[in-house]
Parts: structure tokens; sequence; C-alpha cells
């Protein structure tokens, strides 16, 4: 019996092991493919430099909708299609900030208004600045002391952590909350410290969004630079802003996701792998989020190029109005609902195209642990981290009908030097980061489709 329980054993580990060789050998086709023959970073190119920002509603992102058809084709796709978004118009127009002390001249400050604010209908609006540096801060203001002032939310990007995520999240407060928080006790405008690790004087825009029943007052955010001079200016003396900015919402337009896929072999059950296609008005959108879409069309690529037999259909999306509305990641979601469409995994890759460095994973501890029993075969690739537990916008609707999701994890420490900035462009881009990115998302979904 001793005998038998023991050559059972030395089976399965022998199994065990030949089936971790021939995923590690397919794991470095799947890398050698990209890093030698990868499109992605050519084709990021060609959308960044021929194209340029996609912001939602523009004419340059219904060029890139036409990019994104042709590209699916190119990689091979079996299927191509444009689901039907309707997303919101936002246009920022002509924008100006200036700053005075009580003896000085105007002086015109580098700055953004933040995506979706209304601005002040081309008219001057001024007053004098008071500054908080939390929220905390804030609530302890009265109306009297905030009523037709602007309130300028002075908290920096914690350069503590880590992971440089967890600052954005705790910063990311002040860019949803400013305007609201503002309008709310009768101030003028809100300027806010830009989400930003980098120590320069870009502004980073980003979007936010009005409560019911708050008057709509405009927000600006600064670069760091900026603030620090206006938070030491501020300690000493009284100093007033003049906001005069055209933005605002226009309605809502008929616009497109993009969609391809090889059709599985066994089933049609879906795989999805996925990246926003729009960006905001500034920089190229290169990192964010040219990035995940070029590196979800190489997946589709990579398949047929290596001639791999997937058996469930692996579907590319290039959703629509991530940025200011999510209305492509919602409307996917509804239409896979509405049409009873078995969905079995989405990955999304939202962080940049820097080098991969781990997947985070929303979902079950039953399917968690099994993608983490292949750590392994992720070593060689410098994939590591496997403890995140959140995946995109995008394809959070998903998550909540039960898929298990998943984000692609890049190394963050430079993504908020540029991100949602005029910085963002093709150049701060490097191909074996983004390419090694990509084929990391194939091996990934290579795994899926085999074993589930």
């Amino acid at each position: 019996m001793k005998k038998t329980l023991t050559l059972s054993l030395l089976m399965f580990q022998m199994a065990v092991s030949g089936q971790f060789m021939e995923d590690s050998i397919q794991f470095s086709k799947i890398s050698t493919e990209i890093l030698n023959n990868g499109k992605g970073y050519s084709d990021l190119k060609d959308l960044t430099q021929n194209i340029g920002n996609r912001l939602s509603g523009t004419e340059s992102y219904e060029k890139s909708v036409k990019w994104a058809e042709q590209k699916l084709r190119e990689a091979g796709a079996d299927k191509v299609w444009l689901q039907e978004v309707m997303i919101p118009v936002w246009v920022r127009g002509k924008e100006s900030l200036q700053i005075k002390t009580a003896n000085g001249a105007w002086k015109k400050l580098k700055m953004l208004s933040l995506g979706n604010s209304e601005g002040t209908g081309g008219k001057d609006v001024s007053s004098e600045i008071i500054m908080v540096k939390s929220l905390e801060e804030y609530d302890k203001l009265t109306t009297d002391q905030v009523k037709d002032k602007i309130v300028f939310f002075n908290y920096p990007f914690n350069q503590s952590h880590v992971q440089t995520f967890i600052a954005y999240r705790e910063a990311g407060a002040y860019r949803r909350s400013a305007a609201n928080l503002t309008a709310q006790k009768g101030g003028k405008f809100a300027i806010i410290r830009s989400l930003s690790s980098a120590f320069d004087d870009v502004p980073h825009t980003g979007n936010m969004r009005y409560d019911d029943n708050v008057p709509k007052v405009p927000a600006v955010t600064i670069g760091n630079t900026t603030a620090d001079e206006l938070e030491a200016l501020l300690k000493t003396q009284k100093v007033t802003a003049k906001l005069n900015s055209n933005c605002g919402m226009k309605g809502e337009k008929r616009s497109h996701s993009v969609i391809g896929e090889i059709t599985g072999k066994k089933d049609q059950s879906v795989i999805v792998v996925g990246g926003h296609l729009d960006s905001w008005d500034v920089g190229e959108g290169a990192h964010d989020d040219g990035a995940g879409i070029v590196q979800s069309i190489e997946v589709l690529r990579t398949f047929k190029k290596l001639g791999i037999k997937n058996n469930h259909t692996i579907r590319a999306v290039c959703f629509a109005n991530e940025e200011n509305g999510t209305k492509g990641g919602k409307q996917y979601g509804k239409t896979a609902k509405d049409s009873h469409e078995k969905h079995l995994f989405a990955i999304e890759s939202d962080a940049g195209g820097f080098s991969p460095r781990g997947i985070s994973l929303e979902m079950d501890d039953q399917n968690r642990k099994q993608i983490q029993s292949w750590v392994n075969l992720f070593l060689p690739y410098g994939v590591y981290n496997f403890e995140g537990k959140y995946s995109g916008s995008d394809i959070a609707p998903l998550h909540e009908m039960g898929v298990p999701t998943a984000e692609l994890v890049p190394d963050p420490q430079r993504y908020f030097d540029i991100h949602h900035t005029e910085e963002d462009t093709f150049e701060k881009v490097n191909r074996r980061e983004l390419l090694l990115g990509a084929a990391v998302m194939t091996q990934l979904i290579y795994m899926i489709d085999k074993n589930w």
C-alpha cells in the first residue's frame, strides 16, 4: 500500500512538473514573439502622434474609433464591431488664473480646469483666497469664513507611500469634493494642489462631479511648485485670485467603444482584455491609456500569430469615455447582462505602460489561489505581486455581475508624475516595458483560457 501511494505521488509530481514545463515553454514563446515582433509600440506612436489626445466627444476621439477598428482587424480578430454608447461632452475652452497681493500686479499661473467643471462663462470672477491643508481643517471653517471667498485645498501627495496609488486615492478626495464643499459654504470657486508625485509645476487635470442641489462653482488645479509659492504668500499676506474660464458640459453625443474577438474553439464564453480609448485633452494619452489599448490588441495578435487555439472567446475591448463618465464600461456591462452572455474573466490595463510587476485580483478565494499558484511561471518576467484586490473601473460592471476581474500592475513610481498632464506623451513610454506588459497579459489570458 505504501509503495502504491509513493508511486502515485511520484506520478502526480511528474505530471505537475511536466505541465509547468509545457506552460513555461509557451510563456517563453509568447514573450519572444512580442518582444521581437510586437506591434504595440509602433501602434502607440501612430495613435498618440497622428491622432493625439482623445477626449470623449471630440473629433480626435472619433478618429481613434476608426483607428482601433482598423488595428483590431490587422491583429487578426475574427470579428470587429462598434458598440454604441451615449457619452457626455465637456469642453475646456480658454481659461486663465491670476493672483496678486495687495500692492502687486496680476501674475498669471499655470493651471487647468478639472474635467466636467463648469467655468465662469467667460467672465472674470475674483476674490480673496483662503487656504486649508485638509478636509478636517475645512470642516472647521464657518460659512461666514468661506462665503464669497476662493478656497485653496493644499493637500500634498503623500510621498511616504511606496505604493503611489494609495497616495493618489487619498489625494483624490480633494479633486472629487473641492467644488461641492466650496459651494456648500458659499465660496466662489476652488483651487486644488494637483494629484502629483512630481516636484514640478505641471498641473494635473482629472474628473470631478457635482452633487445634486449644490451650485456648480468652478474647480481648477495648479502644479506643486505654484502651490508651494502660493502657500508661502498666504502665510504672510492677503492674496486675491481671478479666474476666467469657458469650460462646461455640452450635453451628450452618440459615440462608440470598439470591440474585436477571436472566437472560442470549445465554447463562446468570453474572456475580456481591455483598456480605455479616450484620454484627457492635454498631452497625448500615451500611458493613460494608449498603453492599455495597444497591449490589449497585442494579445489578440499574438494568439493569432502563434496559432494558439483558444478554447473560449478572447475579446479585446477599447472602452469609450472612461475619463469623464465611464459610460463605455457601463454600456458594455449592460449589454452583456441583457444578452445573458457568459463572461469567465476580465482584465484591464489602465495604470501605464511601465514594467509589469504584478496582477491585482478582484475575485473569490478559489480563483485567486489558482492564479497565485502560477506565480513561478511569471517570476522570470519580473511579475511577483498578486496580492492586490482591485480592478479597473471599465470592468467594474462585470465584477458586479460576479465575473472575476483583474488589473495589470505596472511599476507605479513614475505614473503620477505625468498622469492627466501635458507630459503624458509617447516619448515617456519605453518599448520593452510596454511590450513586456502585453506579454504578461497574453500569458495570463493563455492560462485562464486553458484552465477555466
